[in-house]
């Protein structure tokens, strides 16, 4: 009797070409994820040490955010305005996220699919109901759902923690604005 290894080398190396190119993608997906992830913790933490450190006086904290002629303090308005835009470009990888953690099951699905149909020729052409006739497709199916997963599970977690993560951002950086800026200055 073959021994089976589940390792998810072996489970893509068995695989049929089309859910070989599901597992490829949802790889794919699953290392740009975390890249994201990375480095939006990594942007957030130097931005973080940048904009909110104590003790940063108000032109200083002025001068980081927004370009203005050194005749006048920035306005309230300027350095909302500064800081909406450095927050929305810092952003910029949640789109991906989101998107990886809502289409990566389906692309597994997918693949989980094709890997029934996979069983079922098995038995079409052993004319068996035996599990050596289903095994292989089974086992491709149940990949690719794995696979799916993997890229998911993270990309939303990431997804999740980063946009709760970005809203404290926000927040704090409004009110260091607003310690910054009179109302006068709006």
């Amino acid at each position: 009797m073959d021994t089976i290894s589940f390792s998810p080398l072996a489970l893509f190396l068995g695989a049929g070409p089309v859910v070989k190119l599901v597992m490829t993608l949802l790889v794919l997906a699953s290392v740009w994820g975390w890249y994201l992830i990375a480095a939006a913790f990594m942007l957030l933490r130097r931005m973080r040490s940048q904009l909110l450190q104590p003790g940063l006086d108000a032109a200083s904290f002025a001068a980081r955010l927004v370009e203005v002629p050194h005749s006048r303090p920035a306005s309230r308005a300027e350095l909302r305005r500064a800081g909406n835009r450095i927050l929305r470009a810092a952003q910029g990888g949640l789109t991906d996220l989101a998107v990886i953690a809502s289409i990566a099951p389906f692309i597994g699905l997918f693949g989980t699919v094709w890997g029934i149909m996979t069983a079922f020729t098995g038995i079409a052409e052993a004319q068996d109901v035996g599990l050596a006739a289903v095994a292989p497709g089974i086992a491709e199916a149940l990949a690719a759902t794995a696979y799916g997963l993997a890229a998911a599970i993270p990309a939303s977690i990431g997804y999740s923690r980063l946009g709760a993560a970005f809203a404290a951002f926000g927040a704090d950086l409004a009110d260091r604005i607003d310690s910054h800026s009179s109302p006068a200055e709006g």
